[in-house]
């Protein structure tokens, strides 16, 4: 393994150490996987996608008060601190910056081949069974109903009413975790992406016949 990846690795198992379960360390090495993954099927710069996938979620905005800032510049400072080139902090700065799914509802300033190698493997972890747990995980965190049927999803979000949402975790399905296949870049992602996608589905469909007390 490349010394500058390993000593990546160290780094973010470190500062992620005590993060909120859906965005730990674990998160990061399964984004991590899938991206070198799809890379394999892609013509990108692998050191880059390795890069980002471990460092795109270093200081989550959601969990540092909204500053979409701090994560870009932990990156850059870890980055320079194992002496990476300029020209591949700044590309992985811009792919933390422009990766999420938040980000695609406001206006995309960057992309390239390895960030949407990276923005998929990192929207695969957020479908199927893994993103079904970190959605109710995320959830209870911050303390939001599973279900509530007086409130309706809120379809084609703004990204400061997306970010701002204190919605129940069901409603998270029809708002972002649904809508993510059709979004996938690579067709190694889209692949993927259909069989979580129906997973979520039937999930829904049991969930609403135990809601009513149908099984």
């Amino acid at each position: 393994m490349n010394l500058s990846i390993q000593k990546t690795i160290e780094f973010v198992k470190k500062e992620l150490q005590n993060a909120e379960a859906g965005h730990d360390w674990w998160h990061i090495e399964r984004v991590y996987k899938s991206a070198k993954a799809i890379a394999l099927e892609e013509k990108v710069d692998l050191e880059i996608v390795e890069f980002a996938a471990l460092l795109h979620d270093i200081a989550d905005a959601k969990f540092n008060d909204g500053d979409e800032e701090i994560g870009p510049q932990k990156a850059r400072e870890f980055l320079k601190s194992i002496s990476v080139e300029e020209n591949k902090i700044i590309h992985v700065q811009q792919i933390i910056r422009n990766m999420s799914f938040k980000s695609s509802l406001g206006e995309i300033s960057f992309t390239s081949p390895e960030m949407l190698v990276v923005q998929d493997a990192d929207r695969l972890d957020a479908i199927g069974a893994i993103g079904i747990a970190r959605a109710f995980t995320y959830g209870g965190f911050k303390n939001r109903e599973l279900y509530n049927p007086d409130i309706k999803p809120v379809i084609n979000q703004s990204k400061e009413a997306y970010k701002n949402t204190t919605a129940p975790t069901i409603n998270h399905f029809y708002e972002k975790l649904l809508l993510l296949k059709d979004k996938m870049n690579t067709l190694t992602g889209k692949r993927i992406a259909e069989q979580r996608h129906q997973f979520m589905e039937q999930y829904l469909t049991q969930f609403y016949q135990e809601w009513e007390g149908q099984k």
